[in-house]
């Protein structure tokens, strides 16, 4: 099935709300944020590129309405086939909006507006809201880049505790997104898996760097990885063929990467890294010309990394470097890729210092953790309307639930503004000079000669410097 244009990709009852506002209206000011609440305190701003282009970017033809109104009408009784019509003959089918949005890659607290969206034709107020479902996608990039951003804060942090490497580069490679098979599609993977190459260069989501290239106009390689066994792949030669397997890997791909990972819990993590890694094949590894990495996926993942590197360190030695900590020789490390969420990580990476073990002999693997186990209300994502002008006349528009006032609404035009150095979202009614941090991203009007929309982009390189930790 092809990609729904902003005319389809809605909410059903959407298509009604066009007749519910005030008679007279001529404008709707919208705008989306991360409301206060549990969880990290900031955010990572990504991913409305990939919005703009591959859906707000996309023509309405008559015979787009012709089969809205066929389908709307036998779904629900409704269509506003007045409205659809003048956007495609006076805008030649683009949506009369301006979006403005704080520049991807910047972090700011939450609370604060992100997005907003205003509608450039008095004939046809109702669009902000219309693409409400659209805009509020956003989450799901969002939040990826929000819990690897805060991962590798956690990693520099360890890196400084625990390392003579530098913290910047070496973090870089420390967390692998291995989270393509548990995403829901494809595109969610690619558009996940984006989030995560915000902060870090290793994934196994090729959605996700395919997909970066394309949005971000780039034939940069944004992300690497490793030849890594599968257990398929070890225990294919059997039980007693597990040495075998292993010195195939180490042999094949030995001296021709830099590093080589392999599963090791296939039948018994303890006799495979004791035994066959760390007497057998010990000299082999030594020699091979790589770093041989060592992978148990199964037990406690603490127990289990923690039993590898004492097993690791017995059989290959090691160094204490200026900090006190030890570190294996350069030809064994060891990665951890089950049970890795942005709640054990940190637990982890504090129980291997703890245990007086430098960061640089592990890397982590996040799979489900980062690319499906969260949702819109992890940050508490939404898109509200804050004003609204009727017969040119403009006023506030707020939600305030005795309820739950978590959820009151914010009012009025808005800005985003620096304040000692910290974001602050202010009105935006002319008395605050301040220079917006909003920036235009989308624009358009045919009435102004627009032939198609103003659309700002930024690179992945712009975005990676934004969040200050490269």
């Amino acid at each position: 099935m092809k990609r729904l244009n902003p005319l389809f990709d809605t909410d059903s009852y959407k298509v009604s709300q066009f007749a519910q506002y005030p008679f007279g209206t001529t404008k709707i000011y919208s705008y989306f944020e991360s409301r206060l609440g549990e969880g990290f305190e900031k955010i990572v701003f990504f991913g409305l590129q990939y919005i703009i282009k591959n859906t707000l970017l996309q023509k309405i033809t008559h015979a787009d309405v012709d089969f809205a109104k066929q389908f709307f009408n036998a779904h629900m009784g409704v269509f506003n086939e007045e409205g659809w019509r003048y956007i495609v003959d006076t805008h030649n089918g683009y949506l009369p909006l301006q979006i403005k949005a704080v520049p991807e890659g910047t972090v700011l607290k939450r609370g604060n507006v992100l997005i907003t969206i205003e509608s450039t034709d008095p004939n046809v107020p109702w669009l902000p809201q219309y693409i409400e479902t659209i805009i509020v996608r956003n989450w799901s990039m969002i939040n990826v880049a929000t819990i690897s951003y805060n991962m590798k804060l956690i990693l520099l942090k360890a890196y400084e505790l625990s390392s003579d490497e530098s913290a910047k580069d070496a973090v870089l490679f420390k967390l692998h997104d291995f989270g393509s098979r548990g995403a829901y599609s494809q595109e969610a993977a690619g558009i996940g898996g984006m989030g995560h190459l915000v902060n870090f260069m290793g994934s196994d989501t090729v959605a996700s760097i395919l997909y970066a290239q394309d949005t971000y106009n780039t034939n940069d390689m944004l992300a690497y990885s490793i030849p890594a066994t599968e257990h398929s792949s070890i225990t294919s030669w059997g039980q007693n063929g597990e040495k075998s397997a292993f010195e195939n890997m180490i042999k094949t791909y030995g001296g021709k990467t830099p590093f080589l990972a392999m599963v090791a819990d296939s039948y018994d993590l303890e006799y495979a890294v004791k035994q066959i890694i760390g007497v057998e094949l010990k000299d082999l590894i030594i020699n091979c010309g790589s770093t041989v990495v060592v992978r148990p996926d199964s037990g406690v993942p603490k127990e289990s990394v923690l039993k590898c590197l004492k097993w690791l360190s017995d059989a290959f030695g090691y160094t204490v470097n200026s900090k006190g900590y030890k570190v294996l020789p350069s030809c064994v490390r060891v990665i951890q890729g089950d049970g890795i969420t942005m709640e054990s990580l940190p637990d982890l990476v504090q129980f291997i210092t703890g245990a007086g073990y430098s960061i640089d002999n592990v890397a982590f693997g996040m799979g489900g953790g980062l690319l499906a186990k969260h949702d819109r209300d992890t940050f508490r994502f939404a898109q509200k309307c804050s004003y609204i002008e009727i017969d040119g006349v403009g006023s506030e528009v707020r939600k305030i639930p005795k309820t739950d006032m978590t959820k009151a609404s914010k009012g009025g035009k808005l800005k985003l503004v620096l304040e000692d150095g910290e974001y602050i979202t202010v009105k935006d009614d002319g008395k605050d000079g301040r220079v917006d941090q909003l920036q235009v991203v989308y624009y358009f009007n045919a009435k102004y000669g627009h032939t198609e929309p103003l659309f700002n982009k930024t690179t992945f390189q712009e975005i990676r410097q934004r969040t200050g930790t490269w």
